[in-house]
């Protein structure tokens, strides 16, 4: 079993990846800048500044996953800690991966990303800074650093839970539809299919996405 870092893990997508790695045996250090409201049996929670916190909690990981938001005191700050977290997981040999936004995927292979297109004002910011963060491993992550992005669908967040299926498809950097256009996963799913690449990886340096 591995030992599973999660930034971010007790956010949306970070407590639902760390619920997923804890009920596989793996054991799992979530690290956020507060306590949970509920904590996961078998996780470990280390608290304070992701910075401060990854000194003491990489070196001891086999895979670390960055899921933080650029919202609050993050906000324009995700692509300074998020370097800081990809060297320092080049540094202990762990695998990193770090989930990005639905606007980083292409509408169809060699096309613009959608973040390049128009996106409503009140989600640019938070797109701007994903796709920094993606630009940011592509082009200055260490060369040694095993690492891969990933994308969840459209549909996806705290406000639209949804249900575990066990049934999604996997991606690379051109988003999938259904078959009524829809691009839609559940938090359950989606934390399946990173946990998944954690235990049998199939990609390296590399975009992935997920959805129904």
């Amino acid at each position: 079993m591995a030992t599973i870092v999660v930034f971010g893990g007790t956010g949306f997508t970070g407590s639902n990846i760390a619920r997923e790695a804890s009920a596989r045996g793996h054991h799992v250090v979530s690290v956020s800048r507060s306590e949970p409201q509920e904590p996961i049996e078998g996780v470990r929670y280390e608290t304070g500044a992701a910075e401060q916190v990854a000194e003491r909690v990489i070196p001891e990981a086999d895979a670390v996953v960055a899921a933080l938001s650029p919202r609050g005191d993050m906000s324009g700050r995700l692509v300074e800690v998020y370097r800081g977290l990809a060297r320092e997981s080049a540094a202990a040999g762990a695998r990193y991966i770090q989930v990005g936004g639905f606007s980083s995927l292409r509408p169809a292979p060699g096309a613009p990303r959608f973040v390049e297109g128009e996106i409503p004002e009140e989600f640019r910011d938070e797109a701007m800074e994903g796709e920094a963060t993606r630009v940011l491993l592509a082009e200055e992550s260490p060369e040694e650093l095993d690492w891969v992005f990933v994308s969840p669908a459209a549909s996806y967040g705290a406000w639209a839970p949804g249900e575990r299926t066990s049934r999604f498809r996997v991606g690379d950097d051109v988003a999938l539809f259904d078959e009524d256009g829809g691009s839609t996963i559940s938090g359950a799913d989606f934390a399946a299919a990173i946990v998944d690449e954690i235990e049998r990886p199939t990609r390296h340096r590399a975009h992935m996405s997920v959805a129904y």
